[in-house]
């Protein structure tokens, strides 16, 4: 296993276990999301054992938005929508949800995904660079963002966008996988990631390098402690994580005070 990116800016150069320059994660991360978003959320289903649907309940019940009308959240490399529509039915539909993506086939996925639920043009979805919202400072009470950051060049700069647009009171939640922390549960979940993950994303999306990505960017993507860290220099008070199942992923929140 290579060793976990704890060193400020390592993630800008490390396109899973290869080392790239500054600039070209980007477009590399693109082409994944571009390669793998009609069978985005079908994959997410068999990489995680259908967990991964827990861990976003639990993400949005930590949540917890509440039921009234000019409460304004935005998720964040949340192209296929699944956090943002868990956000809009706990509202009871009153929230106003903005879905915001750098990959248009993602975000096409979801507005497909919104008219099939019956949400109409209810929330909203922007193309565009978590290091560079396009939104004023103080604009929403709720940033979210689940198994996005680790796939941001510069995770730094997105964390102190994510501040600059909430409001003083706003809340961040951040759900991403983790490091295994249970004994026997890390080796089996070892084998199946660099194992099976591919093989199965070969046979199910025609394609399994894009998948060979996504696992390694996990095991390259900061220990929760570390992650922490970057939130707490970001200017984020009350910061604070939960492990789910084992470690395998972790939900971080924290609060702009």
């Amino acid at each position: 296993m290579t060793d976990r990116s704890a060193a400020p800016g390592a993630m800008e150069t490390s396109f899973g276990y290869r080392t790239v320059e500054p600039g070209q994660k980007q477009p590399l991360v693109d082409d994944v999301f571009r390669k793998v978003a009609e069978r985005y959320d079908l994959m997410n289903d068999i990489m995680s054992g259908g967990l991964h649907r827990l861990w976003k309940d639990a993400m949005v019940t930590w949540l917890n938005p509440p039921k009234r009308p000019g409460w304004r959240s935005l998720d964040v490399a949340g192209g296929t929508g699944d956090i943002a529509f868990r956000i809009f039915e706990a509202s009871d539909r009153q929230a106003d949800v903005t879905v915001l993506d750098i990959n248009g086939s993602m975000l096409e996925v979801g507005r497909e995904r919104a008219h099939k639920r019956g949400f109409g043009d209810a929330l909203a979805f922007v193309e565009a660079n978590a290091e560079e919202l396009p939104f004023a400072d103080a604009s929403f009470d709720a940033y979210t963002i689940a198994f996005g950051i680790r796939n941001v060049p510069r995770i730094e700069t997105a964390l102190a966008e994510a501040y600059r647009v909430l409001k003083t009171g706003g809340r961040f939640l951040c759900l991403e996988f983790s490091e295994v922390d249970m004994p026997l549960l890390d080796k089996a979940y070892e084998a199946w990631s660099f194992n099976a993950i591919p093989r199965i994303g070969q046979a199910v999306a025609g394609d399994g390098e894009p998948y060979r990505y996504l696992v390694e960017s996990i095991r390259k993507f900061p220990r929760p402690e570390a992650f922490g860290q970057m939130i707490g220099k970001a200017g984020f008070d009350r910061v604070n994580w939960r492990g789910m199942t084992g470690g395998i992923a972790t939900i971080h929140s924290a609060w702009k005070l």
